[in-house]
């Protein structure tokens, strides 16, 4: 079922259809709710895009059609797409929390990987095929799971061992059709790539799956008739459907929407096929081409959590999912999708800290600054969240009725109103009302987890008089998202200063509880500290990448840092798009109130998710060989 729009003026405990409706006219019939009746209060039309929202039910999934003309498919990338963008490395229980996330979501299609590109990628879209793939909601959905192949057998064969164990497996094969790309990338001419195209999609139904996608590279600069009639023949062959890539971001909204619109009347049995839709955001222009392309006629939108992906990213699932909610009844033609948006905020936030990826705070839906504003204009005297989303007004109307000028707000993606929830932390804070404020911010904690992060905020509230939003979600980010413990950091000793070189003492701890010491000097305290680790860790890296920021304000902020580690003897993976040979990099986050413990924190974290990635590798391939000899 789609998600509830939850209207902001009532209580999380009062938001329910029969307290929606008390806006609307008495007994409202099923065809006012869907159609564009008058109203008499602007209350009456906010209530009824909040109502109709709610009664919105995500149709039969068929491979090739949609049984409602108006629903659209999110197609979901993060896990191949944005896991291509460099430091983005995730190992495979990140990759399957994630994708466990996206299902919860509500996502159609979850595109988990490359098969191809290693073993390890393989195993990886694997399991979440088994897992995530195989696990059916209370609603009955369970999302497809997808696997990428270029147009070759090898590629093929290598996504349907991957996926074929879900419930809903989709193999999505592509070749590029652009001029610049037949003579540079492919040096093969026009018939060569329709019969690739043909025989590679007809193979891929001829092991068994009947979901079998198909895109024409860099569609956005390929030649219309020589595009059309690619397209026609993958149909042909069973395509059920055709994805509608722009490469390289190149196009205008004017012009992808024209794109779809021709392909929908020029493609021979486009009529039994879905149209697809694939935007980069190298011109900023990724969102707006891929609602351009739904209005067209495309019903499946390809997507990634907070829009990552190589180069400039792709199309941002929280933007495109709330722009259809927001304005898919009113100018869409009532188009909408099976998101339950409520759950958009925790993926935002596990997807930027499992790929080291950090959102800026000027980002659209889940940016730190999309729900905040200074401003005593927007305030008087009471709390606003109107940013980059809302226009600079007086708030006078706010307070009569939030719909005056909230066009979202911060409930509809899973975000609490902190301010208005009374609670204020401090070191005489609860376990109790520790767990109500991360439940408020989007974090369902039992258990070990909760007694860690609890812990941790002990710790910090001894120092601190009050933690803030943003010192809480620090500690839930070096608690929670944090690879498996290889090594954790238990003292640290530094001197440092301009007389003498800096050095470090460093004890760690290894999963099997031994302690190990050791020192070092550097240039600096973090230096000394890092090359401490090393001596205990004894598995040369380079560090790629180190960046620092202040969580709150004041001298007192808690420090979360950054690394970006790649091993000497680096493990490779094929990419998907050029094909060439690729070093994986690992990242690690730390937080803490001292900036050198929080950089130790962060080196360890991408240590450990490195090694915890050799380890999986090493035992696979152990696991592997044991069954050849028996």
């Amino acid at each position: 079922m789609a998600s509830l729009f939850i209207n902001p003026n009532l209580s999380p405990t009062t938001t329910t259809t029969a307290a929606i409706t008390s806006f609307l006219p008495s007994n409202p019939s099923r065809s006012f709710l869907f159609s564009k009746p008058s109203f008499h209060s602007p209350q009456q039309s906010f209530a009824f895009r909040t109502l109709t929202c709610s009664f919105s039910r995500r149709p039969e999934y068929i491979p090739d059609r949609i049984p409602d003309p108006s629903y659209v498919r999110i197609f979901d990338t993060t896990l191949r797409d944005g896991e291509q963008s460099p430091g983005a490395t995730m190992t495979s229980k990140e990759k399957l929390d994630v994708a466990r996330q996206l299902a919860k979501l509500g996502v159609d299609i979850i595109e988990a990987g490359f098969p191809a590109s290693s073993k390890d990628d393989l195993e990886a879209v694997r399991i979440i095929a088994k897992d995530v793939g195989n696990a059916i909601d209370e609603d009955g959905h369970v999302p497809v799971i997808c696997g990428l192949a270029r147009c070759n057998r090898a590629d093929i064969d290598a996504a349907w061992e991957a996926v074929k164990f879900a419930k809903r497996p989709r193999i999505h094969t592509f070749i590029a059709t652009s001029e610049i790309h037949l003579k540079y990338k492919l040096r093969k001419t026009r018939e060569e790539v329709i019969e690739i195209a043909r025989e590679m999609v007809r193979y891929a139904r001829s092991l068994g799956c009947d979901d079998v996608e198909f895109s024409p590279e860099d569609a956005g600069r390929s030649d219309r008739e020589f595009l059309y009639e690619v397209l026609g023949e993958v149909i042909k062959a069973g395509a059920t459907t055709l994805n509608i890539p722009d490469t390289v971001g190149y196009t205008l909204p004017s012009e992808f929407g024209q794109l779809i619109t021709d392909i929908k009347s020029k493609t021979t049995g486009i009529e039994n096929v879905i149209i697809s839709t694939h935007c980069q955001n190298d011109l900023g222009l990724s969102t707006a081409n891929t609602l351009a392309g739904a209005h067209a006629g495309a019903r499946q939108v390809e997507v990634t959590i907070n829009g990552i992906g190589e180069r400039a990213g792709n199309a941002s699932l929280e933007e495109v999912v709330m722009a259809l909610k927001c304005r898919g009844k009113e100018l869409l033609g009532g188009l909408y999708t099976g998101i339950n948006t409520r759950h958009i905020v925790m993926a935002s936030k596990m997807v930027a800290e499992y790929s080291g990826l950090h959102v800026q705070p000027h980002k659209a839906i889940v940016g730190a600054n999309a729900f905040a504003h200074e401003s005593g204009i927007h305030q008087v005297g009471v709390f606003c969240c109107f940013v980059s989303l809302f226009l600079i007004v007086p708030s006078d109307g706010m307070l009569k009725f939030k719909g005056t000028y909230e066009i979202i707000s911060p409930e509809d993606i899973g975000l609490s109103r902190s301010n208005e929830s009374g609670i204020v932390l401090g070191k005489l804070s609860g376990r109790h009302a520790l767990r109500s404020r991360l439940l408020e911010l989007g974090y369902e904690l039992n258990g070990k987890e909760l007694d860690d992060v609890f812990w941790r905020f002990k710790a910090i509230a001894e120092k601190k008089k009050h933690l803030s939003d943003g010192d809480i979600e620090a500690l839930i980010s070096d608690e929670i998202f944090q690879p498996q413990v290889i090594w954790s950091l238990g003292d640290l000793q530094v001197t440092c200063g301009s007389l003498g070189l800096s050095t470090a003492t460093v004890k760690l701890i290894g999963a099997d509880g031994v302690e190990q010491v050791a020192c070092s000097v550097g240039t600096g305290p973090v230096d000394a500290s890092y090359k401490a680790i090393d001596l205990i860790v004894k598995f040369p890296v380079t560090l790629l990448e180190y960046s620092m920021n202040s969580v709150t304000e004041g001298i007192d902020a808690i420090a979360s840092t950054r690394v970006v580690i790649r091993g000497e003897n680096s493990y490779t993976s094929t990419h998907a798009i050029t094909g060439d040979r690729v070093y994986r990099t690992f990242s690690g986050t730390g937080a803490g109130m001292d900036i050198v413990v929080s950089s130790a924190r962060a080196y360890v974290s991408a240590l450990n998710k490195m090694l915890g990635f050799r380890n999986a590798t090493v035992s696979k391939v152990a696991n592997e060989s044991s069954q050849v000899i028996t």
